[in-house]
């Protein structure tokens, strides 16, 4: 992902690329991609810059996160997996600087997603059981992925629900039957698969399926960018994709 976002940001027309970030064990550190020299110094990296655009890992999100901060560079964050209280970071940095944070920054995905909490709103879970599928390469290291999540929420949200209070993770055993207005994931990994996601509305007699399917990582970096260049302008505060693209 980072270097396809250096690539594509190099080749923009309205974008001025000043700056690589990697960790410091990196065998990458030092080396040259699209006139940057690679760094593992937070502040050298962001020096300059408007908006930096993150998808590491969860504790190297929130090191960058501190330093942005003190730099006044907003945010556009792509990484998944964080918990909790890394969350909680996030939303405390978002009063001093403009932070975009999303499970999937493909534009095709949120508008699924608004999609997903409309027919969620509409479709009872009296009648209707919601389910989510997703299917990711195997070197993915968390599971349900952020994408998944993002819909989960939506679904729940379309249902005045909490994800967290109606979330079924897995099933495994004798599991007993299915609750109503429960919302359940199921996550296959294998091979190079760059994302696939289908929620499922399944009701009497009928079924209704909703499918976004990634064939290549870039439309991810694509929608990051499309994200940084309204960041920029932004005030203080936490955004999502649905802000970006006019949907909430």
């Amino acid at each position: 992902m980072g270097q396809t976002l250096a690539l594509l940001a190099a080749d923009s027309k309205d974008l001025s690329l000043v700056g690589l970030l990697e960790r410091t064990d990196s065998d990458a550190i030092g080396n040259i991609v699209a006139d940057c020299t690679i760094t593992s110094d937070i502040i050298a990296g962001l020096t300059g810059a408007q908006v930096a655009v993150d998808f590491s890992a969860p504790t190297a999100t929130v090191a960058l996160t501190k330093t942005a901060i003190e730099l006044g560079v907003a945010l556009v964050v792509g990484t998944t997996g964080l918990n909790a209280e890394q969350e909680s970071a996030l939303r405390e940095a978002a009063k001093k600087i403009a932070v975009v944070y999303s499970g999937n920054y493909s534009l095709g995905v949120n508008v699924l997603a608004t999609l997903v909490e409309r027919a969620a709103a509409a479709l009872s879970p009296e009648l209707f059981d919601l389910e989510i599928f997703e299917t990711h390469h195997g070197a993915k290291i968390d599971a349900p992925s952020g994408t998944a999540l993002l819909l989960g929420r939506a679904g729940a949200a379309g249902r005045d629900q909490n994800l967290d209070d109606v979330m079924v993770p897995a099933r495994h055993g004798h599991t007993g039957t299915r609750e109503k207005g429960a919302i359940g994931f199921s996550v296959a990994r294998g091979g190079d698969v760059a994302g696939e996601h289908t929620v499922f509305f399944f009701g009497p007699q009928e079924r209704l399926e909703l499918t976004h399917r990634a064939s290549n990582r870039m439309i991810f970096a694509r929608g990051a960018l499309h994200a940084a260049r309204w960041v920029a302008n932004q005030p203080p505060g936490l955004y999502s994709m649905q802000d970006v693209l006019g949907l909430s």
